[in-house]
C-alpha cells in the first residue's frame, strides 16, 4: 500500500473509530474484547485495495462485525464455565449519552444481559439490524449468510429480544433523583430508606468474577436485596462510600469500601423506583471506569 493509500485509511478508520468500537462492544458485552477486535480490523484494513472498496463506513463494519462474532463463540464456551453471575464490562459515558435514548437502550445493562441469552449469529445479526439498521445485504457479508437466511435470523432475534425487552426506564432527571436517594441510603445504611426506593421485585446482579464475595444468582426482592447488602457490610465492618456517575448511558454508582474502589453499581430506575441493580465488582472489568468512553451509532 502507498503512503497516500495508508494515509486515507488512516483517516476513514479513525472517523469511524467510535462506531466500530460501539458495534464490537456490543456484539461482546467486553470493552477489552473490543478494543482486540478493532486492533484485528485495523490489521486487515489497511491491506484492503482501497480502489475496491466503494463504501467505507460499511467495508469497516462488516470486518467489525466478523471479527467480533469469531472472538464471540470463543468467549461464549469460557462463559459457560464463568463463576457465578456475569454483566457487561461497564462503560463510563459522557452525561449527554443519557438523552440518547436508543443508544442509551441498546447498551443499557439491563438490554445487554438480554442480548448475552441469544446466539452468537443471532446477536450480531440484531446488533446490526435493529441497533445500527444495517440493511440484510450488508448483514449477510459480515456473517456469511445469505439475506433469505439473515431476514429468519432477525425475525428470530428480535421476536426473542422483545419477549424480554426490558421496559423504558424513567427520565434522566427521575432516575437521578432515585440515585441519590439510593446513595444516601447506601451509606447512612438505613433499611427503611432503601426499602422505600427500591421497587418490590427489584433484582440484583453481582459480577465477582471469582474473584470478589458476590452472589452467586440474582437476589430478587427488595426486602432480600436490603438483608443481602446490609449483611455484608455488618458482617466485615467496612465503611461504605459512593460518588455518583454515568455508566452505559445510565445512572451509576462508583463504590470504594475503606478507600478502595470495590466496584461499580449501574441502576435501572422505572416509575422513580430501582428495579434493576447490577453490581461489578470483578476486577478485570473496572479498567474502562476511569475515563469516558465515546459511543455512537452513527
Amino acid at each position: 500500500m502507498t503512503d497516500r493509500a495508508t494515509d486515507r485509511a488512516t483517516d476513514m478508520f479513525v472517523e469511524h473509530r467510535n462506531l466500530l468500537f460501539t458495534v464490537a462492544y456490543e456484539v461482546l458485552g467486553s470493552a477489552a474484547d473490543a478494543e482486540d477486535v478493532l486492533q484485528e480490523t485495523w490489521l486487515r484494513w489497511v491491506k484492503v485495495d482501497p480502489d475496491q472498496v466503494t463504501d467505507d463506513r460499511a467495508y469497516l463494519v462488516r470486518i467489525t462485525t466478523r471479527q467480533a462474532l469469531n472472538r464471540l463463540r470463543t468467549l461464549k464456551r469460557r462463559r459457560e464455565a464463568y463463576v457465578g453471575q456475569w454483566l457487561p464490562e461497564p462503560m463510563l459515558t459522557a452525561p449527554d449519552v443519557a438523552e440518547d435514548v436508543e443508544l442509551v437502550e441498546s447498551v443499557s445493562m439491563a438490554m445487554m444481559l438480554v442480548l448475552e441469552s441469544l446466539s452468537p449469529t443471532e446477536r450480531a445479526v440484531f446488533v446490526l439490524r435493529e441497533v445500527f439498521e444495517t440493511d440484510y445485504d450488508e448483514i449477510a457479508e459480515a456473517v456469511g449468510k445469505t439475506p433469505a437466511a439473515v431476514r429468519q435470523i432477525a425475525h428470530r432475534a428480535r421476536r426473542h429480544v422483545d419477549a424480554r425487552r426490558p421496559r423504558r426506564t424513567a427520565s434522566p432527571s427521575v432516575a437521578r433523583a432515585a440515585l441519590d436517594s439510593f446513595r444516601r441510603a447506601l451509606e447512612t445504611g438505613d433499611p427503611q430508606e432503601l426499602l422505600d426506593v427500591l421497587a418490590p421485585q427489584v433484582v440484583l446482579v453481582s459480577d465477582g468474577g471469582g474473584v470478589k464475595r458476590a452472589a452467586l444468582r440474582p437476589v430478587v426482592g427488595a426486602e432480600k436485596v436490603v438483608r443481602f447488602y446490609l449483611g455484608g457490610t455488618a458482617k466485615h465492618g467496612v465503611t461504605i462510600t459512593t460518588e455518583p456517575t454515568e455508566v452505559n448511558g445510565g445512572p451509576a454508582l462508583t463504590v470504594h469500601v475503606n478507600g478502595e474502589l470495590d466496584g461499580v453499581m449501574a441502576l435501572r430506575v422505572e416509575d422513580a423506583r430501582i428495579t434493576g441493580l447490577y453490581y461489578v465488582r470483578n476486577p478485570e472489568k473496572l479498567t474502562h471506569v476511569g475515563s469516558e468512553t465515546p459511543l455512537t451509532l452513527r
